[in-house]
């Protein structure tokens, strides 16, 4: 089975700790991820707005989110301003590109992102992909390729401006394998490469998971059939921290099943892109995640501009 690693980095601390942790891990197992980056402030005690969200407590409850982020991280934007994760963390940032993984866009200011673009118009979506992609290449030096949204968030101006902007392919939501998108009327350009497997935060709590066993949970969802293989995300607060061990037990259990761990662009790189299906991008809530985000959908048949079974 094809295994693709995708890292949303969406902290500060996550950057300086997380990064470098995961990868120390990887190099010792020799695989390669993405790693997409949050490239502006750091306001992540602004996610607090999301109190009345339903499903927000019970998630809060379940990961324990201090013990993973750290009281001084769920102040930035609110008690303490928010750190400009892209000048602090340009270091690591560049060593990952030049350890041979992936580099790519996450986004500019995670919380704004999240908290705010399913009902922005077109000029607030280009002015924070337009910031994010400047940052990435004060950091780096070049173009991003890929983009992968903030919380699956987003709107159809997201999907229009990945294909104006030069981004090859993106990651942007929850699906079952990789589509042409359509959204509102409107069918674009850049393929998506939804992310197939579980998330840890969505599974610890529930039906008995802990850490414990929470990777025997992820490498089961990855048994099932998916003839282009699985994407997993993880984060580099979570995996790339406290749940460190968990990440190396899931590479073991890959690497013994003897699955293809990799990039999404070795991933994409085995797709023929010009014979993707189309499929409705819609926002729809899953199991485990508070709130709606971006999900793959049914199946268009584009001449016919009708939905059909997927």
């Amino acid at each position: 089975m094809k295994i693709a690693l995708k890292v949303d980095v969406d902290t500060l601390r996550g950057t300086l700790e997380g990064v470098p942790a995961l990868l120390d891990l990887y190099q010792r197992y020799g695989v390669k991820a993405t790693f997409l980056f949050s490239l502006g402030p750091d306001h992540t005690g602004r996610a607090l707005r999301r109190i009345f969200r339903p499903g927000f407590f019970s998630k809060v409850q379940r990961t324990s989110v201090l013990s993973h982020y750290g009281l001084k991280t769920l102040l930035y934007g609110t008690l303490l301003p928010g750190p400009h994760i892209g000048r602090r963390g340009r270091d690591i940032m560049r060593q990952v590109e030049k350890a041979g993984h992936e580099v790519g866009v996450h986004c500019y200011d995670h919380i704004h992102w999240q908290d705010f673009v399913a009902n922005r118009d077109a000029e607030w979506t280009q002015k924070e992909m337009q910031a994010a992609i400047d940052s990435f290449q004060e950091v780096f030096g070049h173009q991003p390729s890929v983009h992968g949204a903030a919380g699956w968030q987003l709107n159809k101006h997201t999907l229009q401006l990945e294909q104006q902007l030069g981004f090859r392919y993106a990651s942007d939501c929850r699906g079952q394998s990789p589509f042409i998108p359509h959204m509102e009327g409107e069918t674009f350009q850049c393929p998506q490469i939804p992310t197939t497997l579980p998330t840890l935060d969505e599974l610890l709590g529930c039906n008995g998971i802990t850490e414990a066993n929470v990777h025997e949970a992820v490498f089961a969802a990855s048994r099932k059939p998916a003839p282009e293989g699985h994407v997993y995300t993880l984060h580099a607060e979570l995996e790339g921290m406290k749940l460190l061990p968990v990440m190396e037990k899931l590479l073991q259990l890959w690497q013994k099943a003897e699955d293809d761990i990799g990039t999404l662009a070795e991933y994409v790189a085995d797709l023929n892109t010009a014979i993707l299906p189309c499929h409705e991008l819609v926002m729809s809530e899953i199991e485990g995640r508070s709130g709606v985000l971006a999900v793959q959908g049914s199946k268009i048949d584009v001449g016919r501009n009708k939905a059909t079974q997927a």
